[in-house]
């Protein structure tokens, strides 16, 4: 998969913009403040429905206007070329269209275009908590996996609802179980089908990481995950949920007593490890950098394998931390690579040392106050 063209309106800091795209590597270089990100994101809003920067969608809209546009191009092996847009104003919203047509729903764009990203802020995946996890991990299923995606959003809504109910009933605990029973079964049967989902697809993963890992660091160094929920982690759904009825029946009533679902897979955790040691408490600042790309790398190389179309492999501003032996070997690994990927740099890496810019297939651009140009 990959995106041919891109435009742009009052989008950050960019009024308006047009750019067409190389089919591989795609090199874009600018001071900070430039508009550099602000290309990139816009992809990944088309692939994603959000940003991978901004938490709010209109602290996106550019200075005082009322509205951004996004429009992008791509060309696919099992959609051969189609439109997406995205718009969004500050009274109507967010909304989304495939070749002119709105979606329904933002979670049906997940999934149309593969994307991986690797931005300064994933060192949250391994140095804070269970919850920057979770989202890697489901953000990462839910484009390879319709599926799963839909067990995500329904196990969401019934939590909500079960939640809801566990805060505001006021009658009897006999009645309130009563009440409990229909939600704890929709529970179950969503919770028990993601947990199955995330312990398959890790266990596979793993040796995508230790590969990559080795790969980019260089160093001897065995790579490990550990998926903690509280079961015994299956791919049989089957075999979850009589664990998953048992651990219902045993924290009701701390539920109660809390007012919230205690019990599932939003609350599991995934641990990384280094020769045994838990890279959250004892890796250096490099290791964890250099484990973050290896997650990445691994994800793109997963996908890879896994789908019908190459994603799309987007590099915010990665390699200002790293040595030239660790940039050779990256861009080694990326030309080694057929889909298409973006790089973007504020730091002076020699790029023209290790990408050949002299013909289509690779491209370099340098971005300056929200103008973009394709430097030849």
């Amino acid at each position: 998969m990959r995106i041919t063209s891109l435009e742009l309106l009052h989008f950050r800091n960019h009024v308006k913009t047009s750019v067409g795209w190389a089919p591989h590597l795609n090199v874009i270089t600018g001071p900070n403040g430039a508009g550099k990100t602000s290309l990139i994101d816009a992809i990944h809003f088309l692939c994603m429905s959000r940003s991978f920067v901004s938490t709010t969608d209109q602290y996106v809209i550019n200075n005082e206007e009322k509205y951004f546009m996004i429009k992008g191009h791509f060309e696919g092996q099992i959609r051969s070329e189609f439109d997406v847009s995205c718009s969004y104003s500050r009274g109507d919203g967010k909304k989304i269209f495939v070749n002119d047509s709105p979606l329904e729903r933002l979670s049906d764009l997940i999934g149309m275009v593969p994307v991986v990203v690797l931005a300064p802020d994933d060192k949250k995946l391994t140095l804070e908590g269970p919850v920057e996890r979770r989202s890697f991990l489901d953000s990462f299923i839910s484009q390879i996996s319709i599926s799963y995606l839909r067990d995500l959003i329904d196990y969401r809504k019934v939590r909500r609802q079960r939640n809801t109910l566990l805060k505001d009933f006021q009658g009897p605990v006999s009645l309130l179980k009563t009440y409990l029973e229909p939600w704890n079964l929709q529970l179950v049967e969503t919770g028990s089908r993601i947990i199955a989902a995330r312990f398959k697809v890790l266990e596979n993963f793993k040796a995508y990481l230790e590969r990559d890992y080795a790969m980019i660091s260089g160093m001897d160094l065995t790579t490990g995950l550990e998926y903690q929920t509280f079961c015994e982690p299956s791919v049989n759904p089957q075999e979850i949920q009589t664990q998953y009825e048992q651990a219902l029946e045993e924290t009701i009533d701390k539920e109660i007593e809390r007012e919230q679902t205690l019990t599932g897979p939003h609350r599991d955790e995934v641990v990384f490890y280094l020769d045994d040691f838990e890279l959250r408490r004892f890796g250096s600042q490099g290791q964890h950098r250099l484990f973050a790309l290896s997650l990445k790398l691994a994800q793109l190389h997963y996908y890879s394998d896994e789908l019908d179309d190459l994603p799309i492999l987007m590099l915010d501003d990665v390699f200002g931390d790293l040595d030239p032996k660790k940039t050779e070997i990256l861009l080694d690994a990326l030309q080694n690579h057929e889909g298409q990927t973006f790089i973007t740099s504020a730091n002076p890496v020699p790029f023209e040392e290790y990408v050949d810019f002299d013909g289509n297939r690779n491209k370099f651009f340098s971005v300056n106050d929200g103008i973009i140009k394709e430097e030849v």
